[in-house]
């Protein structure tokens, strides 16, 4: 609230009372607007299989996975590969395969193409991101990973 009256001062006492203003057409990408509606799409799949492995009690939280997805689209593991998709998924590692899915894979049926192998995450839990890493603890500050590790090598 305070930070909109000091950005926006004016009759307007709240920005709960003032309409948003609307998004200039300029501002549209079709084409990024379609990459991220691909990746979602692919990272439903991925949070329902592990929803699926968290009700069996394999895993507590989704960090401790690290699946393998397969995408027969080259477009949607393209735009899968250009992002974090680990990040994303809310995962500690993931793989994008563009072979063959195994029969076994779990699949959604409103997302063709895609489908998910489960993997458990190897390795140590990171005492700063969570993510469960096979480098935690061989860096400069033990119990965090490497990419951490450079993040509070950068603070001090």
């Amino acid at each position: 609230e305070e930070v909109w009256l000091e950005r926006f001062p004016g009759d307007a006492s709240s920005v709960h009372l003032v309409d948003m203003p609307e998004t200039p057409e300029s501002w549209r990408d079709a084409d990024l607007a379609a990459k991220w509606a691909k990746v979602r799409a692919a990272r439903r799949v991925v949070t329902a299989a592990l929803e699926v492995q968290r009700v069996e009690k394999v895993i507590g939280a989704s960090l401790e996975a690290a699946p393998i997805v397969y995408v027969a689209n080259d477009e949607q593991r393209a735009a899968l590969e250009s992002v974090s998709f680990d990040d994303i998924s809310i995962t500690s590692q993931i793989r994008i395969s563009g072979d063959a899915a195994p029969q076994e894979a779990f699949r959604l049926p409103e997302v063709e193409g895609v489908a998910v192998v489960f993997a458990k995450a190897e390795g140590a839990k990171c005492e700063r991101c969570w993510k469960v890493l096979s480098d935690v603890g061989t860096h400069s500050h033990p119990g965090i990973c490497k990419r951490c590790d450079e993040a509070v090598s950068d603070l001090a």
